[in-house]
Formats: C-alpha cells, structure tokens, sequence
C-alpha cells in the first residue's frame, strides 16, 4: 500500500476515534421493518441499486422500472422482479452463495436516498 502510514486506519477503533459518534437522528432512523416513509419513498422510486457479494466478488447492479421497482409484501419483505438483460447473472451468483443483500433506493429530484 502507499501512502502516508499517518493517516492509515487499521482498526474500527481508529476509525471511530476519528469520526466520532453517531448522531442520534442517524441512529433512530434505522429499524427492522418498513416505516410508512420508507415506504412512500420506495413506492415513489423508480431506481434502485442492488448490491451483492460472493465468492466471485462484490457486485452492485442497477434496477429500474417506470411501475416501480420493488413490490412491498409487508413490512419485512420486498420483492425485487427480475429483469432480463446481459445474462451475466452476476447478482444472482452472488445471492445463491451469500443470501445478504442491500439496496439503495433513489428518486428523481428528491436529495434524500433510503437504503434498505
């Protein structure tokens, strides 16, 4: 690695040391379930980012649709439609080896993302 080894941070520690504290409207926003802003924010979103990781690597594959694109089962679950593109499957590799996912919603004009 180069670089000045000064400013290299090896630990979470170091890390936090250098970012401080989570501040508490950063930390109540996260919860196990879909608030009923969220869910206004993912209806209203009609592009998302799926991010994935497996064996083969780390993978963070655009989704979009003009209808929406998740469909919202309950308060735990979305559906993610699969659109067939360039057959690479990557994110699909990905999720039959490490199940985890993220995604990262995004709507026109609005400077505020959800990531869920």
């Amino acid at each position: 690695m180069t670089g000045n080894p000064e400013y290299r941070i090896a630990d979470i520690a170091a890390l936090e040391a250098l970012y401080g504290s989570v501040n508490d409207t950063s930390r109540l926003k996260e919860i196990d379930h879909l608030h009923p802003a969220y869910v206004a924010l993912i209806k209203a979103s009609p592009f998302a980012v799926l991010a994935t990781g497996g064996a083969g690597g780390m993978d963070a594959s655009p989704r979009g649709d003009l209808g929406g694109v998740v469909d919202i089962v309950d308060d735990k679950t979305l559906i993610l439609p699969d659109r067939r593109g360039n057959n690479r499957i990557d994110s699909l590799r990905n999720i039959v080896e490490n199940p985890r996912v993220a995604l990262i919603f995004l709507v026109p004009g609005l400077g505020e993302t959800l990531r869920v």
